[in-house]
């Protein structure tokens, strides 16, 4: 049976020195980001160089966190259905960002490198081939318009080197 699922969110600005968007510099980026029954809300700005503040979340790195949990998700999944048990799995993916010289932009591409750990030496080329499996189930990667790349690396516990 499929399903149809909703999300919604709540942001609100918090950016208003005094002056509102009397002019470009006069106003701050910073947002905060809430969902109901969430423990913690998002921190949100703009990028530093569209004058946001570092220390907070801008769109573009929660998009490539969401790409790159959904495939951690969507692949813990699929390992578990073709009985390999991973006992570690960690990504730094990163995001390529193009401006369009017209005051907007696009994410142009996303690569994620998970990095995984399974249990057994006998589970490492399985685990190796699940990564398309994981980016066909990944509902983020899926609504994305711009393609998402996997550099993979697999490991068994215990073991040092690693396979590609």
């Amino acid at each position: 049976m499929l399903g149809e699922h909703h999300y919604a969110i709540e942001l609100e600005w918090e950016g208003d020195r005094g002056e509102g968007t009397s002019s470009y510099r006069a106003y701050g980026r910073q947002h905060a980001v809430r969902a109901e029954g969430k423990l913690h809300e998002i921190a949100g700005s703009s990028d530093r160089v569209f004058h946001g503040d570092r220390d907070r979340w801008n769109p573009e790195e929660l998009v490539l966190a969401a790409l790159s949990e959904c495939h951690m998700l969507s692949y813990l999944h699929v390992a578990t259905q073709h009985g390999v048990v991973v006992v570690g799995y960690s990504d730094a993916a990163t995001a390529r960002m193009l401006e369009d010289g017209r005051g907007g932009g696009r994410l142009v591409e996303a690569v994620l490198h998970p990095r995984v750990t399974v249990a057994e030496p006998a589970m490492r080329e399985v685990a190796a081939s699940l990564h398309h499996e994981a980016s066909e189930k990944c509902f983020i990667a899926a609504s994305v318009n711009f393609p998402v790349h996997h550099e993979p690396v697999t490991l068994v516990r215990d073991e040092a080197a690693p396979a590609e």
